[in-house]
């Protein structure tokens, strides 16, 4: 309905944020029987774009910013299995792969909006205090990472990592303005910046991991996307 309104008004649209996420859930699907990482963290970014991109082509300007995780270290994109029906489900996996997702839609979207003066970007901002996005996740999960002590309570060192939300927000705000850009998209930004590829396979060290910027992968999940919501996004 939103998109639809948005579209009437005839305006152009020269930014879009998409920045919907849940993460470390208990395994929950959508009504149309989707695991809720990939449907909420990635395929809706997919379907509002999609319903918007009469306005951000109008905008002969446009960004597209796409919010990400370093979480999507945790895993690549399962093609075989994406809503975990044959394989156990594993709530680090369920989110990381849903991020490497907003990753290879960002490259395919940039590739083929940048021929109507649109980019695109995805990004990390940072771990960040004072959100409630980790609720569901149980205290077990955080001391296995070595965030939280035996008695629950959030390691000092860690605490000190943090961003505040003020800060969380700078990479976003900076991909949406920062003249920097012109004429760049379809890379993964961390701590105002494009990120440097990962070295092997650490997790937590920052940086982006190949497979989520793998341009073949990127098309093979467009396609998938379109099947699993029964939308066609045609960019032209």
């Amino acid at each position: 309905r939103f998109a639809k309104q948005f579209i009437s008004s005839g305006s152009a649209l020269h930014l879009l944020i998409n920045n919907a996420g849940i993460m470390w859930m208990p395994l929950r699907r959508n009504g149309k029987g989707i695991e809720l990482h990939l449907a909420t963290n990635y395929l809706s970014l997919f379907q509002l774009t999609a319903r918007l991109w009469t306005a951000l082509k109008r905008a002969n300007g446009a960004r597209v910013v796409n919010v990400s995780s370093q979480g999507h270290q945790f895993a690549p994109f399962n093609f075989s299995d994406p809503n975990f029906e044959q394989t156990e489900y594993d709530m680090l996996k369920a989110y990381g792969q849903s991020k490497t997702a907003v990753n290879l839609f960002t490259v395919e979207l940039d590739e083929r909006a940048k021929l109507y003066n649109t980019r695109a970007y995805s990004l990390h901002p940072g771990s960040i205090h004072g959100t409630e996005l980790g609720r569901e996740a149980p205290v077990e999960l955080f001391q296995q990472m070595g965030f939280y002590d035996e008695s629950g309570n959030i390691v000092p060192e860690v605490l000190a990592t943090l961003k505040n939300i003020q800060q969380g927000a700078a990479t976003t705000t900076w991909c949406a303005t920062s003249e920097l850009l012109h004429n760049i998209g379809g890379v993964y930004c961390e701590d105002a910046n494009i990120a440097r590829i990962a070295a092997g396979t650490q997790q937590g060290a920052g940086g982006v991991m190949p497979y989520s910027l793998d341009e073949q992968n990127a098309k093979r999940l467009w396609s998938l996307t379109e099947e699993l919501i029964g939308i066609h996004f045609d960019v032209r």
